[in-house]
């Protein structure tokens, strides 16, 4: 997510008359610290709420602070004339607004489409966090840029980060583990997906083709589970996946063959009918060999039924399960306060 400042002035005097410079640095203190507020604002509101509206509404505030607060630092004159540091800040602002208004938008379009497949949803979290990581870059200038207008002054600058700068940080390591293993998840919930979608169509060869692929990328998310450090010793997202990808194991070795038998066993009934209507005068053994596949077929109905309830309903436990552990996770490290 968005980084506010996270360096907050502390200062002590190298001279008694560097009094003027450290006035200058605790006025852009102050009128950057609603633009701080506000970042923290966002961020709440998209880890703890489901509402667009209000995520929409603290991204609006959110502008509407750096807007603020640049047309004020825009009206000094720096210090005694000297405008470096306050240009670098109407930059750094600039930039942010820019991206909060323009990549943010360009991100909300491609989550719109990012469920459609991995590589879509693959893209979209490496955009987001592509532009986050600009902005973090922007903020590691900005510091540098403080304190080389500090040192002009002789002025000393701690690196105690603030709060907020805390809670940011926090907030970046939760949703990078959530990111990491709602990847590993997403990959093998759309290949099922597509699972789904062949049986709805009893389609044998892509239903076969898809659970391949599914016990395949379970088998990767397994692996890539194995090297993965739970956050804070905290293994809930970790175990979630892990259960999530059991549970498509299963589907893949146990539902996926079950279902092709039985719409093979179909299409074998179908074709015995074709062709004993193609003969007009069917022979005895057509017709008992026909009556035993309607038997066969009867019969496996029932199993079939069985098994599609019973994996329909571990299927919507396993994304329920998981989707529950995410926001759990999020709301349980991400601070409220």
């Amino acid at each position: 997510m968005l980084l506010g400042i996270l360096f907050i002035v502390s200062l002590t005097c190298a001279a008694q008359d560097f009094k003027t410079p450290i006035e200058y640095l605790n006025f852009i203190d102050r009128e950057s610290k609603p633009i701080s507020a506000n970042t923290w604002k966002y961020t709440k509101a998209v880890a703890h709420s489901k509402s667009a509206r209000k995520i929409d509404a603290t991204r609006k505030a959110l502008i509407k602070s750096i807007q603020a607060a640049s047309k004020k630092i825009a009206a000094t004159n720096g210090f005694k004339g000297d405008v470096e540091y306050r240009d670098q800040l109407l930059a750094y602002f600039s930039i942010s607004e820019k991206y909060i208004n323009d990549e943010y938008d360009k991100i909300i379009d491609m989550q719109e489409v990012a469920e459609q497949s991995y590589d879509l949803m693959e893209a979209y979290i490496l955009t987001r966090d592509m532009v986050n990581q600009k902005i973090n870059d922007e903020i590691e200038k900005l510091n540098r840029h403080q304190k080389e207008f500090a040192n002009k002054y002789n002025i000393t600058i701690t690196d105690d980060q603030t709060e907020l700068g805390k809670k940011m940080e926090i907030s970046n390591q939760v949703f990078k583990h959530q990111s990491d293993m709602y990847l590993i998840f997403f990959k093998v919930y759309i290949t099922d997906a597509n699972l789904m979608k062949a049986v709805q169509d009893k389609d044998i060869n892509r239903i076969q083709q898809n659970a391949s692929a599914l016990e395949s990328f379970v088998n990767e998310g397994l692996e890539k589970l194995k090297q993965a450090s739970p956050y804070k010793n905290d293994p809930m997202l970790v175990n979630a996946t892990k259960k999530a990808l059991e549970f498509y194991k299963k589907e893949a070795l146990e539902f996926a063959p079950g279902v092709t038998d039985f719409m093979m066993l179909n299409q074998k009934a179908d074709e015995s009918k074709k062709a004993m209507d193609a003969k007009g005068k069917p022979s005895k053994e057509d017709i008992d060999a026909y009556n035993k596949t309607v038997n066969e077929l009867n019969k496996a109905v029932g199993n079939y039924n069985k098994l599609n309830n019973k994996y329909n309903t571990e299927r919507n436990n396993a994304i329920t399960a998981w989707n529950t552990s995410s926001e759990g996770f999020v709301s349980k490290h991400v601070p409220r306060d």
